[in-house]
């Protein structure tokens, strides 16, 4: 089960999604070898990518980054809007010296570090026009008191509150099986065919952030987005009910590709390249999201900074990718 349903609350200012990845998030763990606690935490961040991605209205992709110098440096998801995803994570530490009991704090906020990036990408972005980029350091203020962000679902909540100024709530599960995840945000009081006054506006958002309350990690896991939007709006009256659309399909895809590592050779420079080979007989590089492997001879090499047309840059490798 690969799929996401957007829905919308008749009676209420809200939008709201579910999502359930199976084999897809099963493609992205059987290319890598971490921990169980970073597994959870890559795959709940996979589960907001998702999530937020449904809502992109350009074709591109969002992208999340957490950075920090804590034991996880770098862990980033990309999502299109197709919801195409792949899912990558750096670890400073050897895997066998991650505490398997970790919060999110100690692994990505350590020495309070930690900084989550989102980024927005077009397809159709003009050379030399910037992406749309959002950054929050991972630490929230309750209460005058700088407290870390404790799991994925916070720090999302606290990016949108901070950057998007969206009212959001997000529920987040992982398995080594599966991810789910659930979404609700707040829109104006006025939309769609529906014009609610504030009072019954603010009304509806309590209530339906009160159902959300309800939902379990085992549900978000073991229950597909059909039955869980029926489970928590089952008392809903048609008055104020849901209606969704049609469900969407999610895939894991990778990007990578032999002209794009050509492109990097280029940007190495030719001397540097040069010394690679002298050194080593060949440059050998790997995908860190599909785990693929390239590798570049002295022939490969020449072709390379001797062609202008990189769509076609390089003879077929004899071995690797």
């Amino acid at each position: 089960m690969n799929e996401l349903l957007v829905f919308v609350c008749e009676g209420a200012p809200v939008r709201g999604e579910i999502v359930s990845i199976g084999s897809a998030w099963q493609a992205v763990l059987a290319r890598r070898n971490d921990p169980p606690v970073i597994r959870q935490i890559l795959g709940d961040f996979v589960a907001a990518a998702t999530l937020l991605s449904a809502s992109l209205k350009f074709d591109g992709t969002l992208i999340i980054q957490a950075q920090s110098q804590g034991p996880i440096s770098l862990l980033v998801v990309e999502c299109r809007s197709d919801l195409t995803m792949r899912a990558t994570v750096k670890l400073s530490v050897e895997p066998e010296a991650i505490n398997p009991n970790a919060a999110l704090a100690d692994l990505l906020d350590a020495g309070n570090t930690g900084r989550l990036v989102i980024t927005l990408d077009p397809s159709d972005r003009q050379p030399g026009q910037a992406p749309y980029q959002g950054i929050v350091a991972l630490q929230q203020d309750l209460g005058g008191h700088i407290t870390p962000v404790q799991s994925a679902a916070e720090a999302i909540m606290l990016y949108m509150r901070h950057s998007e100024q969206l009212e959001t709530r997000i529920w987040l599960a992982s398995s080594e099986e599966k991810v789910g995840g659930l979404l609700l945000q707040r829109l104006p009081n006025s939309g769609g065919h529906i014009h609610l006054d504030p009072q019954t506006a603010a009304e509806g958002w309590n209530r339906i952030q009160a159902l959300g309350e309800t939902i379990t990690n085992s549900e978000l896991l073991e229950l597909n987005p059909d039955t869980i939007l029926r489970r928590l709006f089952l008392n809903e009256s048609t008055e104020s009910g849901v209606r969704a659309f049609p469900k969407r399909p999610v895939h894991f895809a990778c990007r990578c590709s032999r002209q794009k590592v050509a492109d990097v050779l280029r940007m190495l420079g030719e001397a540097e390249v040069n010394g690679i080979l002298a050194e080593q007989g060949a440059v050998e590089t790997g995908c860190e999201f599909c785990g693929k492997t390239y590798r570049f001879d002295a022939v490969d090499c020449i072709q390379v900074f001797k062609t202008d047309l990189l769509i076609d840059a390089t003879r077929p490798p004899s071995s690797g990718h």
